[in-house]
């Protein structure tokens, strides 16, 4: 019998992503982020990423491929979804998630958690020993086993993360180069690795 990754009672509790977006803008206007941390910077962080989140919600198409691929599941899946509302790779990757759910004609339902009020669920999918995010954990929906992970990031922005990092530059520079790929992609390195996930489930 598969392992459960949660309860249901714990994954009833999780946010939708209405809930998870209200929850940030309820945080920023008393001047927070999510998460224990808190800081100027976290917030500042974040108040960029709710414009990145507001400006893909409205801007991103689905490649033909991945609605292609949408189709052809044959069963329903929960997409449970750890991250932070400060988190710049979330901010960038959380709505085409959403965006593909959406496409789904309900196969796909989402359910968002905060990493660090799940240190439990986030350590059992590190990278490279870090608690990165986000992290899609995919769940069969008689089970809440899993039955495909993906993230935090698509391998071409992983690989320049790993490479900015060895490099030991200003947060700052390391950011603005990394989101600028983000730009450049348009979230289409993101979508083609959702289709290899979508093609493991079927």
């Amino acid at each position: 019998m598969s392992t459960p990754v949660l309860s249901a009672e714990r994954l009833a509790a999780s946010y939708s992503y209405a809930a998870y977006r209200q929850l940030i803008d309820a945080l920023q206007a008393e001047g927070k982020t999510t998460g224990p941390q808190q800081s100027e910077l976290l917030t500042n962080y974040t108040r960029l990423n709710v414009q990145r989140m507001q400006r893909l919600d409205k801007t991103v198409q689905l490649l033909p491929e991945l609605q292609e691929a949408l189709a052809r599941l044959t069963k329903p899946y929960i997409w449970l979804i750890i991250t932070e509302g400060w988190c710049g790779d979330a901010a960038q990757i959380v709505p085409v998630l959403e965006a593909v759910a959406k496409a789904s004609a309900g196969k796909i339902t989402t359910h968002y958690v905060l990493r660090d009020e799940n240190l439990d669920l986030i350590d059992q999918y590190l990278t490279a020993g870090g608690r990165s995010i986000p992290k899609l954990v995919v769940l069969a929906v008689d089970t809440l086993a899993e039955a495909a992970q993906w993230g935090p990031r698509p391998a071409p922005a992983q690989a320049m993360f790993l490479n900015l990092k060895s490099q030991n530059l200003p947060f700052e520079e390391f950011s603005t180069q990394l989101h600028g790929w983000y730009a450049k992609d348009k979230t289409q390195s993101t979508q083609r690795e959702l289709v290899e996930l979508l093609h493991t489930l079927q």
